[in-house]
């Protein structure tokens, strides 16, 4: 609780919705005055930009381009880092238990933990699948491959549970990676990829998977994992199947922690919030991004980095809007359109029924993102680096293009 004449805002989790609401609430007079503290609460050292993730995987980008340090992207503010686990939100008392025992109290309260992998009852899912979201799978995942990589074996194969953007995305640049060397399966239970993205997406999409080779397992169930072979039931019959790595990313859910609130919750353990993005029984807790639901919604919000920035926005407006007195406004998600890379220097973009394919709709969607990263400096670092690698691109083009026509003319006056 309040000891002084500041106010305490507390945001839990540095993702893109806390990340990008203290940042937010920082540009506030009131936070540089000290009117107004602000403490973010993360357990890593460093922030995620994860839609670029797949990116590291073909070195397309750089570790710092899209997983700069807090300390890096806070410096200049008034937003206190405090990296620590949180072991307990007593809602009640308005305060945050950490691992080492200290307790933070606050005014208002941000919920952007995120979530964490959905693991279901497959034998062998947890001992012998990797998983894609974090710095540390995207490591274990190199390690996985600079290991295959070594193996004097022609053939590999390589198993992908789950048909979301996550699967289709994680496909196309493994197959780029591999090449020829490895066969990639996408393995899904639902008779379509991508469902909820629209006939753009999906139609570019499987020309993306069908030109690399990726063999597409749909209306297929998982019914075991072992550490060389993969069990699956398509239609009547099982089979084993012989791979070398298999990675799951066929869906999340609400961590352990944000279960245990006593507060108003869906079946499947996501917090319900009103329309401004408030716990409906505690109005000084915020709660953003794909651990919530606005209660009044028929439809779930997608659970997508989209959602999560505007959201960051939204909320810092309406916890400055009660400090001050002020009517606060409901959240109104405004759905730009979707990206997804299909491959090296390949995306697809669909927008307001435009859809952009091939290395055009690559470029543009590195550029979108560039443009949504945190502070802008970073973002002014990435775009150098990104124009100078297109520049040496362009210019060794035309080297390529001067040179040939150099040839043909000296091969011109050599005939005559």
């Amino acid at each position: 609780m309040n000891t002084n004449n500041s106010i305490n805002i507390c945001v839990l989790g540095g993702g893109f919705s806390g990340l990008y609401t203290a940042l937010y609430l920082s540009n506030y007079p009131q936070v540089k005055l000290g009117q107004w503290k602000i403490t973010l609460v993360e357990r890593n050292d460093n922030f995620l930009f994860t839609p670029l993730l797949y990116e590291l995987i073909t070195g397309e980008l750089q570790r710092w381009e899209i997983a700069p340090t807090y300390q890096k992207l806070l410096a200049g503010t008034s937003i206190k880092f405090c990296q620590h686990i949180v072991k307990k939100i007593d809602l009640e008392n308005r305060q945050v238990k950490l691992d080492n025992d200290n307790s933070l109290s606050y005014d208002y309260l941000v919920l952007g933990l995120g979530t964490q992998n959905r693991w279901v009852d497959i034998p062998g899912l947890k001992t012998h699948a990797l998983t894609f979201r974090t710095l540390r799978d995207l490591e274990q995942l190199q390690a996985k491959i600079h290991y295959l990589e070594t193996l004097d074996r022609k053939h590999l194969r390589v198993a992908i549970i789950g048909g979301g953007p996550n699967g289709v995305e994680l496909s196309c640049k493994l197959a780029d990676r591999l090449e020829k060397r490895a066969e990639v399966l996408l393995i899904d239970r639902g008779n379509q990829i991508l469902k909820g993205l629209s006939n753009g997406i999906r139609k570019a999409s499987y020309r993306a998977l069908g030109s690399r080779g990726v063999q597409l397992y749909l209306n297929t169930n998982v019914e075991e994992i072992e550490k060389t072979s993969i069990t699956i039931n398509h239609g009547e019959h099982s089979i084993n199947v012989p791979v070398d790595m298999v990675i799951w990313v066929a869906g999340t859910e609400s961590k352990p922690l944000i279960q245990s609130l006593n507060c108003q919750q869906t079946s499947s353990g996501r917090l319900l919030t009103n329309s401004r993005l408030q716990l409906i029984d505690y109005p000084e807790v915020f709660a953003l991004g794909d651990l919530a639901q606005i209660s009044n919604k028929k439809k779930s919000l997608p659970t997508t980095a989209q959602v999560a920035y505007q959201q960051a926005s939204c909320a810092a407006k309406n916890i400055a809007a009660i400090i001050e007195r002020k009517p606060l406004k409901s959240f109104n998600y405004l759905h730009l359109g979707d990206m997804l890379t299909l491959g090296r220097r390949t995306a697809i973009i669909s927008s307001y029924g435009i859809n952009i394919n091939g290395q055009i709709g690559g470029m543009l969607r590195r550029l979108a993102y560039i443009f949504r990263l945190p502070t802008m400096r970073h973002r002014l670092q990435v775009l150098r680096n990104f124009v100078q690698k297109i520049g040496l691109k362009i210019s060794r083009f035309f080297q390529e293009i001067i040179t040939n026509l150099l040839g043909q003319k000296s091969s011109r006056k050599y005939s005559k």
